[in-house]
């Protein structure tokens, strides 16, 4: 089932949807998912020493993963949710955020270490554009740690309906998403987190009989990385390095 949005959203239309949704949902506690999402974006940090490095959080909403991030070096956050962000800026001083279209903010290219986006890419209307600015402030050699919604993954699990009023929504997949970051990165590592699912094969993928069954004899926890290797995981997250020119 395709669950996506139209892309002709007004531009103010989509920031209040972010102010509302953000103050619903990420100021005050964050779920299984962005924590998995979080935990993922550290250990690839940690596994690669970066310390002391300049990172970027492109899409920083409440800045909940900024927070996290300041160990590894100096923190900006951008986003264009304008409430939320002041709140953010109250909280977390030593953040430099910046409000506005992420298309139009003045900073200097090559700038950036290290680049995270949560969840983003699927509300932009022009996804080739985003990764190329996204390229544009890392420096060469520079890392890449997205997330991004699971299409095929998502479209087949009944607890996640249509997009909300003033939200853009475009999932991608897999294949797509190699296709946007081709032109500039290479891909480090490709996987998926959490698996989910109840429609289609996934409704067998995921039952639970046949998970209790087969957790008996190797454990839920092995089953659960076996399907994200697949690639049956809610979010898909890659780890990619700029290509150097």
């Amino acid at each position: 089932m395709d669950k996506s949005s139209r892309t002709d959203i007004a531009p103010q239309e989509q920031r209040a949807a972010w102010n509302e949704w953000n103050a619903a949902y990420r100021e005050q506690a964050r779920d299984v998912v962005s924590n998995r999402q979080a935990q993922v974006i550290q250990d690839w940090l940690t596994a690669r020493a970066v310390n002391d490095a300049e990172l970027i959080d492109v899409g920083c909403g409440a800045g909940w993963m900024c927070e996290r991030l300041l160990r590894f070096g100096r923190v900006t956050g951008t986003d264009w949710a304008d409430e939320v962000v002041e709140r953010a800026r109250q909280r977390l001083p030593e953040v430099n955020f910046i409000v506005g279209d992420f298309f139009a903010l003045s900073i200097p290219s090559g700038r950036f270490d290290v680049a995270v986006s949560l969840e983003v890419l699927s509300h932009v209307a022009d996804q080739p554009a985003f990764i190329a600015r996204i390229a544009d402030l890392l420096r060469p050699g520079g890392l890449l740690m997205l997330a991004t919604q699971n299409r095929p993954v998502l479209e087949r699990w009944t607890a996640i309906g249509g997009p909300t009023p003033g939200q853009l929504r475009r999932w991608v997949d897999a294949p797509k998403l190699r296709s946007l970051l081709g032109a500039s990165f290479d891909i480090i590592e490709l996987t998926s987190i959490h698996p989910v699912g109840d429609q289609g094969l996934l409704r067998l993928v995921n039952s639970r009989k046949i998970n209790r069954a087969l957790a008996l004899v190797c454990g839920q926890q092995r089953i659960d990385r076996v399907k994200e290797r697949c690639l049956l995981g809610h979010t898909l997250m890659v780890l990619a390095r700029k290509r150097a020119r």
